[in-house]
């Protein structure tokens, strides 16, 4: 231990000298718990779809007893102009008590109302000015670019079945039977905020910087016959392989708890599973830093091993961000496991006991990758 601590303490010195580390570490931690603060935290729960009704009194009065149902927020407008407008984003639209309508003009520096929240159409549906006939009705449906093309199929069947229903006629086909079976977690009403998926990209990062710190170290000692200089030492070869691991997992694991403190990611009942998946993180990028530092000669190989081997490590942090789109190979990525913990923990409050699988899962790539770096670094000094 004496030697270990030895090695480890020249490490640390030369890390601390090495001042574009340093920075990046310390501006890094500071940076990236600002982005996590800065980033929205609201979710939006239901989908607002703007009405013009006309002079239809069945469907204003239809509008009036389904209120807004579970998923779905109606705002009704007394002029067809005004609901154009609105969807263009040349006004504003709130809704005050008893669900009033009421419209803002900002660019006439008209003040926000007054006890109302505002909402946003995604999409507006006007219908026409007569009373709904025998005859064909022409409906307009007002969409931007922000307007998903889902909702608008959505709400083109939603038309047909209103005039289906004006028209006294059934519809074209049977409705089977259905029972609703959800698959996986229900996040209805519960929906992840972008600032809780952007949390373990985030952690993500910290750990790639400090895999760029250790490989340079690593590189730099090799190059420099460093490593001959300490195992010509009482010191051994496993001695300084242990420095290396403690000064990699130690710094890195620091880091991200740091991180995640600062982002109020720990509770009385997460923290253990919360650290420990920083350890393994860890872990992960410091056998990749081996690797590359036992490759790299200088900063231009470092930068290119290191990119090529932590870019597809990054997918499943960016697949958190767009759930339900990522492809399924994304599962067998070795941080697939890490990622999958801390969306869990953090989003969901799930316990150690709901994450055996991916805790497993990530110990046994953790042990891969760790102990493939330690022993292409192995052959490497011996090599020297």
């Amino acid at each position: 231990m004496r030697f270990i601590l030895a090695i480890l303490k020249k490490d640390l010195i030369e890390f601390s000298r090495e001042k574009i580390y340093m920075v990046l570490s310390v501006v890094g931690l500071v940076l990236f718990a600002v982005v996590f603060w800065l980033i929205p935290d609201t979710v939006q729960e239901q989908t607002t779809v703007g009405i013009y009704p006309g002079e239809n009194p069945l469907l204003i009065l239809a509008l009036d007893e389904a209120g807004n149902e579970d998923g779905l927020e109606i705002v009704r407008f007394a002029e067809r102009d005004d609901l154009r407008r609105v969807i263009a984003g040349d006004l504003e639209v709130w809704t005050g008590e008893h669900g009033r309508t009421i419209l803002r003009d900002r660019s006439a520096g008209e003040r926000p109302p007054e006890n109302a929240r505002r909402v946003s159409p995604v999409i507006g549906i006007a219908f026409p000015d007569a009373p709904v006939s025998s005859e064909q009705p022409h409906a307009q449906i007002y969409v931007n670019s922000n307007t998903p093309r889902e909702i608008r199929s959505a709400m083109e069947s939603m038309i047909r079945e209103i005039a289906l229903a004006f028209a006294g006629a059934p519809l074209p086909v049977a409705e089977p039977a259905e029972d609703e079976i959800i698959l996986g977690t229900d996040r209805l009403g519960r929906q992840i905020s972008m600032r809780e998926r952007m949390r373990p990209m985030l952690v993500y990062f910290v750990l790639m910087m400090e895999t760029f710190a250790l490989a340079s170290l690593i590189a730099a000692e090799i190059s420099q016959r460093t490593v001959l200089a300490v195992i010509a030492t009482p010191a051994k070869l496993s001695h300084l392989l242990a420095a290396k691991a403690i000064h990699g997992i130690g710094l890195a694991s620091l880091q991200a708890i740091i991180l995640l403190a600062a982002t109020v990611s720990f509770t009385a009942d997460n923290w253990f599973v919360l650290v420990l998946a920083s350890l393994l993180g860890a872990g992960m990028f410091t056998g990749i830093a081996m690797l590359v530092g036992s490759a790299g000669r200088d900063f231009i190989e470092n930068l290119f091993f290191t990119v090529a081997l932590v870019i597809p490590l990054a997918i499943p942090a960016f697949s958190v961000l767009m759930p339900g789109v990522g492809a399924a190979w994304v599962r067998y990525v070795p941080s697939y496991g890490i990622m999958n913990i801390l969306t869990e923990v953090t989003s969901s409050g799930s316990g150690l006991s709901d994450l055996t699988i991916p805790l497993l899962t990530s110990l046994a790539w953790v042990t891969v990758i760790f102990g493939l770096g330690l022993v292409v670094l192995t052959k490497k000094v011996r090599s020297l």
